[in-house]
Order: structure tokens, then sequence, then C-alpha cells
């Protein structure tokens, strides 16, 4: 039996008053990223990435917009040492991007890390210590006064090695295991580093109040980080900045509430990799906010690559419905769903829209590098004809008539249905071309001629079956109706041709084929659909309706 007695909430809300931003109803301007793959990423792996792995990443970091990359904790392992030396021993670090560093508030440990960092053209030097209350008396068993001087010994350490090694230095402090610190002892502590450390116009310092693990629910965290923004002492001087996980699974709603309370900078990872359940989603945040028109100045206009190069470097999965990023985040398999994003996406396009809204879809696929027919219309049993109609018209140019868009999606569910899978556009249209387009006809036309006497249209045209040509003669109200008569005549069958609709495909002139189609009726009520194509419309028309005659009289669809 689960037992929901033995817990307690482990957090401590600000005291009330800190509760405006909740007025505010999205978030307008970007915050400062940085990311943490390199470092609270790499350490989450089962197989850390290794140098090259890392030298490959960092290079896909940089080519998607990041200025501050947390690259490692140096003193930890040989291999973050090295690959730091590396970047800046190469010249690997952009005039406009700085690296960041993280060190526990420990002499040895803050002394390796400059060594590291010797000679950078600009680092971050992120020193932190525990000081929560469960840590405080579970593991350091230390007091308040003599966890917050660990943080001050801190601060006056990195500050004294800033002015003796060589390189361009700036400071963070984390109060790790914030969200189950009271604020106002994280406050305390924090304004003691800032008194250390003295921030002024031109030397920033960066207070990062990281959600080591989730606690509360999202309005608690950010009422949490507006009464630290307010009372930090050199707050015009202070970057405030979050680095949430997600062991609630609202990493996300975390920092969203968080930067409308007044923080400046998140750091988090891609695709959300991290501790435990992971750090903040960087692409879910960035792209939520492109979805209210705001540029996060971050570019995710390749995602297929982002996602195969993560992939590979870390040997990690994004998972199919990942926001943006998954391979299934756009697919509409539900008839309804596929039926309400073609009339949209045929909305948008009749009437020239820039704006986005389309049904179901929050952003366009193409804003990101994926497709409409290969990442939006899914076909399966559950789809409808809407989406296998767009899907038939976007990809190869065939706009059916709603009757046969309809007779045709029940078979391509019976199909999907019975194999147990889902089908792929050019298996879609290789079912079309079998049952309607190319259709191994038992009769076949080889000549015809047409005469106009006024409102009538008279044929003379020649059949072929088995081998044998025919000669008919007949007239009607039009081409097609000649041709139709001609073949009732022929063939002694009765129907009547209820559905007939043509239009150009993609083309050159007079060079454009024409598509055709025609929906046959049989005395018993039962319809039969045939499709032709020709650049002589009336080619096409009669391709379609000796491919609808072959499917009514053989048994066909």
């Amino acid at each position: 039996m689960m037992d929901a007695g033995k817990y307690r909430p482990g957090y401590f809300p600000a005291e009330a008053g800190y509760t405006d931003w909740v007025y505010r109803d999205r978030i307008e301007t970007p915050p400062v990223w940085c990311s943490v793959d390199m470092r609270d990423g790499n350490q989450s792996l089962v197989i850390p990435m290794s140098l090259e792995e890392k030298l490959e990443y960092y290079k896909v970091l940089l080519s998607v917009g990041f200025k501050e990359i947390e690259v490692g904790f140096p003193a930890a392992s040989e291999t973050e040492y090295e690959f730091l030396r590396t970047l800046i021993d190469n010249g690997m670090i952009p005039a406009d991007v700085t690296v960041q560093v993280l060190t526990q508030c420990r002499e040895h440990i803050i002394r390796r890390t400059f060594e590291a960092c010797k000679g950078a053209p600009s680092a971050i030097i992120h020193f932190y210590n525990s000081v929560s209350v469960a840590q405080r008396e579970q593991v350091f068993k230390m007091s308040k006064e003599e966890i917050k001087q660990i943080a001050v010994d801190g601060a006056k350490l990195v500050k004294q090695l800033a002015a003796e090694y060589e390189g361009n230095f700036r400071f963070e402090y984390s109060p790790e295991s914030f969200t189950g610190t009271e604020p106002e002892y994280a406050l305390e502590v924090c304004n003691a580093v800032l008194d250390v450390l003295e921030p002024c116009e031109g030397s920033n310092v960066i207070i990062n109040l990281p959600v080591t693990v989730e606690m509360s629910l999202p309005h608690v965290y950010a009422s949490q980080v507006a009464y630290m923004s307010r009372n930090l002492k050199y707050r015009e001087h202070v970057t405030l900045s979050l680095h949430p996980h997600n062991d609630r699974g609202t990493g996300v709603a975390d920092t969203e509430l968080a930067l409308l309370a007044g923080a400046d900078r998140v750091e988090g990872t891609l695709f959300g990799n991290g501790e435990r359940t992971g750090n903040v989603d960087i692409i879910t945040l960035a792209l939520n906010m492109y979805a209210h028109g705001v540029d996060p100045r971050l570019d995710f206009s390749d995602m297929p690559a982002l996602v195969e190069a993560y992939e590979r470097c870390t040997r990690m999965h994004v998972y199919e419905r990942a926001p943006y990023a998954g391979a299934l985040v756009f697919a509409a398999f539900s008839g309804s769903h596929q039926d309400a994003i073609a009339k949209g996406m045929k909305y948008r396009q009749k009437n020239k829209l820039h704006t986005w809204s389309v049904p179901y879809i929050p952003i366009d696929p193409k804003d990101i590098g994926r497709t409409y027919d290969a990442d939006v219309i899914r076909v399966n049993s559950q789809s409808g004809k809407g989406g296998i109609g767009y899907l038939m018209e976007q990809t190869y140019g065939y706009n059916m008539p709603k009757e046969m868009r309809e007779h045709f999606s029940y078979y391509c569910k019976s199909v999907s249905d019975h194999g147990h899978r889902e089908l792929k556009p050019d298996e879609i249209f290789r079912l079309f071309s079998e049952q309607y387009l190319d259709v191994n006809c038992a009769i076949t036309v080889t000549d015809f001629d047409f005469m106009r006497e006024g409102d009538t249209v008279k044929i003379s045209i020649t059949f072929m079956k088995d081998g044998e040509e025919t000669e008919m003669e007949a007239e009607g109200n039009g081409s097609l109706s000649a041709v139709s008569n001609a073949l009732k005549a022929y063939t002694g069958e009765s129907y009547k041709l209820r559905v007939f609709t043509q239009h150009s495909m993609q083309g050159d002139g007079s060079h454009s084929a024409a598509a055709s189609y025609i929906g046959l009726q049989r005395e018993d009520g039962a319809m039969f659909w045939g499709a032709g194509t020709h650049t002589d419309v009336i080619k096409a028309s009669t391709n379609a309706l000796l491919c609808a005659f072959h499917n009514m009289t053989k048994g066909g669809n």
C-alpha cells in the first residue's frame, strides 16, 4: 500500500505580496540563455561524452546561437579539464561567447578550476554550496551561519583568484537546493556573497536560483523568485538566473512563471536531458515564446538535424511526443483532426495569410525543418478523407472529388487496419494508382473523332477488347457524354455517370496534364470510381471513364 502520510511539503513559500506577476499573460522578451548540456546534461549520461563528442556537441550549441555555455566541472575529471583547455588553447571560443565552469565552494577545487580557465577570453566562474534545511541538518550538520560562511569564503577566493589569473572572468553564485530553503535565509546568503563581489556597472554578478529538486507547484517557485528579485542588493547589477529541474514534470511551467516574476536568465538543456527526470527543456521554452510571436534568439530551424546530432553524441533518444522536437508531435492520425488541418491549410493559402492559425498545430512545422506530408498528415486506420485527400493533393497534385476521397479513405484505412501499420505517402499513391489510375482495363480506346452539331456532340470511336477493334457511333450533350453513350452501346451495360470533375496538374502551360475523376453509379446504387491523366483533357476523362467502368464490371473498387 502507498502511504501518503510519510510526506510533508519540504518547501517554504515566500511571504504574501509577491504575486503581482500573475497579471502578465505572456513573456515578451527572451531571457539570457545558458546551455548546461556539456555539464549537467553530460554528467547525467550513462556513458558521458568523449572529448571528440563534446567538441562536436559544443559546435552544435554554437550553431543554435547560445552565447553562454557551461562546458563542465573541470576539477571533476581529466576529460572535463582537457576539454576546456582544448577550447582555450585552440581559440575555439568565439568573441561573443562566454564559457561557464562549475565549482563547489572548496578551496582546492576552486584553484583547480582557475588553472583550467587560465587565459579564457570570457569565462563565468559558477560557484555554489547547499543551503537547504535538509542539507544543513542531514549532510553538513552545520548552522545557518556556518553554511553562509562557506559561501562568503568561496566568494572571497574566486574574487582573489580572478585578479591573479590571466583571463576575463565573471561570477555566478548558486544557493543549491534553493527550493528547500527558507527564502529569507537564501536572500541573506546571496546578499552576503554580493557584498563580497560588489557588482557594479559593467561587472554584473549572476545569482542563480536552482530548482535542484522540484518540490512545489510552479507558482510557489515563481513567488520565491519574485521575493528574491525585489530584495536582492545591487539588483540593477545582478542577473537573476533560473536553473530548474523537472522532478514534478513542471520544469517548463516553473521557468515560465519565474520569468514573469522577474528572472533574467535561464540555464537548461536541449531536449531536457539532465539529472533524474531532467533539466528544463530550452527547446520547449524557446518555441513556446516563438509561438507567441517572440523571437527567442535561438535557431531551431533544422530540428531533424539537431535531433540526429543529439542522439548520436549523447546516445539518448528524443521521445516521439517531446514538444516540438518529437517525430510525432505534428502528426495527425485522427480523421477529424486531419480534416480540420487540411481545411486550415487551404484557408491560409487561399487568403494569403502570413499569420499562423491552423487548427491543432501551434507553429508552422516548416519553421523548424519539418514537412507537411511526412510529419503532419499521417495515415493509419484512424485517418479520414480530409487528411488523405490533402496529402494526395499537396504531395502528388490529385484533388479528388469529395465522394471519391471518402471512398479512397475507407480503402486506405482497411489496408492499414488489416496490416496493423501506418501507410506512407508513396504507398498511398501506389494504392490510388492501382485502384483508379493505372487500372489494366479490359476495354481500351484506340481512336475517336468528334463533330459538334448545335448542342449535340457526335462521336465515332473505336474500342478494343481482347485484341479485337470495334467502331461505334453515338452522340451526347458533350464529349464525355458521347463517349459514355458509345460505351453503353458497345457493352450493353447500364449505369449513371454521377460525378465528373477535372483540373490541371502542376505543369508548364500547354504541357500541363489534366486530371479527371469519374464516378459511375450502378443500378443497385453502388458507386465505382476511376481517374485519368493526359495532356489532352478528352483523353484524360475517357481514361477515367474506362477505369471506373472496369471497376464496376470486374468487381473493382
